[in-house]
């Protein structure tokens, strides 16, 4: 069974794209699971049917706490299942489903797996993740220059079409729930990869993505939050000096935008305050 996983932040009309992209659910034995992280919003229970089921938050949980309220009741149903986590401004151009079955059956080793992501113009937009612990630099970087590579492995990939395959997994994997939204990709990524488990992306299938059509629209609220992911991961992934040097390049970076872009400068200066209070507390 293969379980797409995503959650709605008033995005009906993007899920029922993303359901609309999705094959005939008759010839082959899927389900979508939606999260529904915006209590208030009624429209999604339209989409509901046999093969759509919709978890419904108390409150906006955020992203990695919202996808692991759907982790928990994919893995009671089946826990040998795939897991298809997606954003909901993302969509199929194509039927990948037995595709998937087929590569994951003839590559059991990967635990988790990305594609590849493109823009509606046809443009990459992820290829594969990128991770220097002795620099702190956290990037995404196309990996693929054979055309005939099944699959290469990667620190880590992003959250916007991330493949678990549960079987490889004795209890249900789970995103820490210290972050909110953004990084909480790369940390799932670089908490299992310390347990074995490998990472990897392919090329053999992908979704179309709009970068940011949801989360643009409260441009504040996205840069305090990734300011606060990227800090905590950091803190995790790196040692003190690296740490040090990227936050202090970050403040002085901040500092200059307040007078260029003071949202986004704003934003930075609170993912800090927020990412020291968090840590004063602990």
């Amino acid at each position: 069974m293969i379980y797409f996983l995503t959650v709605n932040y008033y995005s009906t009309h993007l899920i029922a794209k993303l359901i609309a992209s999705l094959p005939n659910q008759k010839n082959l034995d899927f389900k979508v699971v939606i999260i529904n992280n915006s209590p208030d919003d009624d429209s999604i229970n339209n989409l509901k049917n046999d093969y759509v089921i919709i978890l419904n938050a108390a409150n906006n949980l955020g992203f990695g706490n919202a996808c692991n309220l759907g982790l928990k009741y994919i893995y009671t149903e089946d826990s040998q299942a795939i897991v298809w986590i997606i954003n909901p401004d993302a969509y199929f151009q194509e039927n990948h489903l037995e595709k998937l079955q087929l590569f994951l059956k003839s590559h059991p080793e990967i635990s988790i797996l990305g594609t590849v992501i493109h823009t509606p113009a046809g443009e990459v937009w992820f290829a594969g993740g990128y991770f220097n612990a002795k620099t702190g630099e956290i990037s995404s970087l196309n990996l693929f220059t054979d055309p005939n590579t099944d699959y290469i492995k990667c620190d880590w990939v992003t959250g916007c079409s991330f493949i678990i395959n549960l079987c490889n997994f004795g209890e249900c994997p789970l995103f820490d729930p210290a972050y909110f939204l953004y990084y909480e990709d790369f940390d799932f990524c670089q908490r299992y990869a310390q347990q074995g488990h490998l990472i990897a992306i392919t090329q053999e299938f992908g979704v179309i993505h709009q970068p940011s059509s949801i989360t643009n629209k409260y441009i504040f609220r996205k840069i305090t939050n990734s300011t606060y992911g990227y800090l905590l991961s950091l803190d995790r992934y790196t040692n003190k000096l690296v740490f040090s040097l990227r936050l202090t390049r970050l403040i002085f970076y901040a500092l200059v935008l307040m007078f260029i872009k003071p949202q986004i400068g704003l934003g930075k200066i609170y993912g800090v305050f927020i990412y020291w209070w968090k840590g004063r507390n602990e």
